[in-house]
């Protein structure tokens, strides 16, 4: 069996050297100048809205002794119903947003058989509020206009009474298929 012939002095030391600055290269990161950089680098994070929003306004068109299908008119399906509970509708609305603290409404509504009887709706924002909240801190510019101002009311157009639109018929291309059925 040959021999291996037996490293020399330097190539110890360079072996030893190059352990050393291994072990300093695997240490160096703890002390890195760029840690407060990539501290401050995170991932995008999709903004989460589930649910339905009920604001304030919403909430006081809802009166008690409506029908189930009139308050479904107003709030929208209820995100939760149970079949153990069937006079209780809950609405809940979470939102999460990267660098916001998270939101969670709850609204209930209860029924004594068809008719509202009561619904539970504490601190709701207005319409207005929760646009605010909603907000990209990073967007510019003036907040959106919710409604219209009288003015611009009086400057819409009216509706003309008595004349009945004309549907029209369907245009495009017309193809004639085959029967579905054979005779």
């Amino acid at each position: 069996m040959p021999r291996m012939p037996r490293p020399s002095s330097f190539g110890r030391i360079a072996a030893g050297a190059g352990l050393v600055m291994l072990a300093l290269l695997g240490t160096a990161c703890a002390w890195s100048p760029f840690d407060r950089a990539l501290a401050s680098v995170t991932p995008y994070r999709v903004d989460v809205m589930q649910g339905n929003v009920i604001t304030r306004e919403l909430a006081e068109r809802v009166k008690p002794g409506m029908s189930r299908e009139q308050v479904r008119d107003v709030l929208g399906s209820p995100l939760l119903t149970s079949p153990f509970h069937g006079d209780r509708w809950d609405y809940v609305f979470t939102m999460r947003r990267q660098g916001v603290e998270p939101q969670r409404r709850s609204v209930v509504a209860l029924f004594k058989g068809d008719a509202l009887e009561r619904l539970e709706a504490p601190d709701l924002p207005s319409e207005k509020e929760f646009v605010s909240s909603i907000r990209n801190a990073r967007s510019s510019g003036p907040e959106p206009v919710l409604e219209l101002s009288d003015d611009q009311r009086r400057a819409l157009p009216l509706p003309v009474k008595g004349e009945t639109s004309a549907i029209a018929p369907p245009q495009g291309a017309v193809r004639p298929y085959p029967p579905l059925e054979s005779k």
